[in-house]
Formats: C-alpha cells, structure tokens, sequence
C-alpha cells in the first residue's frame, strides 16, 4: 500500500485528550463510588452506635455535654482543634479525674453536637460554653481544663467572665499569638475529603492515622472514634473555626492571664522538641501569673492519649496547694 493511501493517525494531542477524559471520567466514577459507599456505612453506623450525652438547646443549635457528676469541684473540659469525639477522647483523663463533678462541652463541629453553625468565633465560641454551663445551672467558679486551642478559650473565658472560673489547666496548650490576618479561607479540602469519604479510605487502610496509642481506650470507644472521625471529618462548623482561629489567637492575646488566676500548664515533649520558641512562649505568657505551674512531660500533642495518670496527678496537687478545697 502506497504511503498516500495509508490510514491517517489521530493527531497526537487528540489522543492525549482521550486518555485525560477517561482518566477523568474513571476518577469520577470512583469518587461517585466512594461517596455513596461511606455515606450508606455511615447510616448504618449511626443506627448501630449509642449517642453518648445530653442535648443542650442553644438559639444557634443543638451542643452535647457529658457530665460525670462527681462529688467534687466541677471541672469543665475544652478539647482540641478537630477533635472528632472530644468525651470519647477525653475518656481516660475523664476516668482518672473520678473525684470531680466533670463537664465535657462539645462545641458546635465536635461529637453529636450540631456541625453546620458559622460564626466560629472566640467570642461566640467562649458565650456558647457559659450559656451552656447556665443551661445546667452549675454554680461557678468553675476549673476549666482546655487542651491545645482548647487552652485558648479557656483563657479568653477567664477574661471574659471574671470570679467565674477558680482555676485554669491547659494540656499542651495553644499559645496566642498576634496575626495580622483577620480571617482566613476556610478549608475546601477538607470537606472535599469528607464528602468524597476518602478519609474512611484512609483510615481504612491506615488504622493507626486516627486511632491513639497506647492502651488507654476501651474497644468500643475506639470503635466510636473511627466512626465519628469519619462522621465528623472537615464539617462546615470545624471549617469555619479554623478560618479564624488566626484572629481567635490574636484577641486571646490581647487578654493576658488574670495575674490572681492560679494557671497549670503542662506541655508535650514533642511540642517542646519541634516547635521553636514553644516552652519560652508559654513561661512568658505566665510570668505575670502570681500561682503557676509549668511542667514538659513525655508524649505527643495529644498527652491525655498516654500521660492521663499523671496530668491527674498534677491536677489534684496543683490544686490542692492553690483552691480552698
């Protein structure tokens, strides 16, 4: 066959766009797929698993509270940035602070409580727990135990509602910080990676991405928090709190700690280890605090996961030297 007469070939960039568009279309299929997959696991989960807690009604929606009713002080805890389940994973602390009336508040994006409530603001966010706290009638003042960002509410709450709180704690702490950013974008990936399921792929594949070390958790609370991780993953509520958690730090800073406040702080190794200017920052910001404490112990960011002995511990000896008991 003469070469004039041979079949033409597609150009090649037609062909590349073929290649792109099935590709495309493949992936869409998958993420399709995925979606609809952990969506059907999802309902089948939350008809299998208990919801823990009481409802709270706020006129901005529904918080969920944990509440030991213990004999002793009332202690209110704050857990950290995306905590999925901050009552379960707070759970061993929980056990080992038995002697107190425990409080664990779930903020709007966190647990059972609802997750598509904007305006997550420290201010919104600090008058959501003291209406909360009002809701259940309990008489103040308080001992407020916040972990990472949680540390930061806790001191705006302080500030904020002065002879309401008798003590703060922070577990490894955030420390605020200026910025000159007022409020950031919140996070489309990750409720992209929520709607998508992908982080029930991931978990899936890698348990250890989202399960605690150690042997602290019991199998069921285990099984909780792989579920409301992906339950919970990159909801709009958590989203919008991240986009401001800038400014959050920045009006934090603005608010030192009260100096008759007593504060007890105790920060992670790692944090101490990775972080530049961590252990100085946090001994700055309690300089002016006429009764503190300041101690590093061994363990990630997440020192309850490992160290809740010993954080309880510390807690009960600080406080004992510092509250009329």
């Amino acid at each position: 066959m003469s070469p004039t007469n041979s079949p033409r070939r597609p150009p090649f960039g037609r062909r590349a766009l073929r290649v792109v568009m099935i590709a495309t279309a493949s992936l869409l299929v998958i993420a399709a797929v995925s979606a609809i997959g952990s969506s059907a696991v999802s309902a089948s989960e939350k008809a299998a698993i208990m919801p823990y807690g009481t409802t709270v009604r706020l006129a901005e929606g529904d918080v969920n509270v944990v509440r030991t009713g213990g004999a002793g002080p009332t202690m209110v805890l704050l857990s950290g940035y995306g905590t999925a389940a901050p009552a379960i994973d707070l759970a061993p602390l929980i056990r080992e602070l038995d002697e107190y009336d425990v409080i664990v508040i779930e903020g709007f994006g966190y647990g059972y409580s609802d997750l598509d409530v904007a305006g997550r603001s420290i201010e919104n966010i600090t008058s959501e727990i003291h209406q909360v706290l009002d809701k259940l009638n309990v008489s103040t003042p308080v001992i407020l135990v916040g972990h990472s960002v949680g540390g930061l509410y806790a001191r705006y709450y302080a500030n904020q509602y002065p002879g309401e709180v008798s003590a703060i704690i922070g577990i490894d702490p955030m420390a605020a910080t200026t910025s000159s950013l007022e409020r950031g974008t919140p996070s489309v990936v990750d409720g992209l990676v929520n709607t998508l399921g992908l982080m029930r792929v991931a978990s899936t594949l890698v348990p250890d991405l989202i399960q605690p070390p150690g042997t602290a958790f019991t199998a069921d609370e285990r099984r909780r928090i792989a579920a409301m991780t992906n339950w919970n993953y990159g909801n709009p509520s958590v989203s919008d709190e991240w986009s401001q958690i800038a400014a959050n730090s920045t009006k934090a800073n603005l608010r030192p700690f009260p100096s008759d406040l007593p504060v007890l702080e105790m920060l992670s190794s790692d944090s101490v280890d990775t972080i530049p200017g961590w252990l100085a920052h946090h001994e700055a910001e309690l300089a002016t605090v006429s009764s503190h404490r300041l101690e590093v112990l061994e363990g990630t960011h997440y020192l309850h996961w490992t160290q809740s002995p010993a954080i309880a511990r510390m807690i009960a000896e600080f406080l004992a030297t510092t509250l009329d008991r």
